[in-house]
C-alpha cells in the first residue's frame, strides 16, 4: 500500500489501533493477566498525554527520520472536529501525529522500524 495517499487522520486512525495491539501484547508478555491490571498498564502508554510525551521524546532525541517528522506534522496539523473533553488540543494533535507515524510505517510494511520506535517508547518509562 502507498501510505502517502492517506491523510494524517487516516494514518493516525490505523496507527492508534496498531499501537494499542503492540502495547497490549507487551502487557501480556510481562505477565499481566488481570483485565484491570492490563487496562491500567496499557493506558499509561496509549493515553493522549503518554503519546504526546513519546513523540516529544522521539523528537528531542532526534530519533525520527526526516520522513517520519513530515508524517508527524501531517498528523499533527490535521483538521479535527472534536476532542475528548479531558484533553487539550495541543496534546491531542501531538498524539495524533505520533499515531500517524505508526500508521504510516505499518502501511509501508516497515515493521522493523515500527517495532523499533515502539520499543524505544516502552524503554522510556
Amino acid at each position: 500500500m502507498n501510505a502517502n495517499m492517506y491523510n494524517g487522520m487516516s494514518l493516525a486512525y490505523l496507527g492508534d489501533a496498531i499501537y494499542e495491539v503492540y502495547i497490549r501484547k507487551h502487557a501480556l508478555n510481562i505477565g499481566l493477566t488481570k483485565v484491570n491490571d492490563l487496562h491500567n498498564f496499557v493506558v499509561q502508554y496509549t493515553s493522549s498525554e503518554a503519546q504526546m510525551k513519546a513523540i516529544h521524546y522521539l523528537l528531542d532525541k532526534e530519533i525520527l527520520t526526516s520522513e517520519e517528522v513530515l508524517i508527524y506534522k501531517r498528523g499533527r496539523n490535521s483538521h479535527i472536529h472534536s476532542v475528548r473533553k479531558n484533553v487539550d488540543i495541543k496534546t491531542y494533535l501531538d498524539a495524533t501525529g505520533f499515531e500517524a507515524i505508526l500508521g504510516y510505517l505499518y502501511l509501508e510494511e516497515n515493521i522493523i522500524r515500527l517495532e523499533e520506535l515502539i520499543s524505544i517508547v516502552l524503554d522510556m518509562k
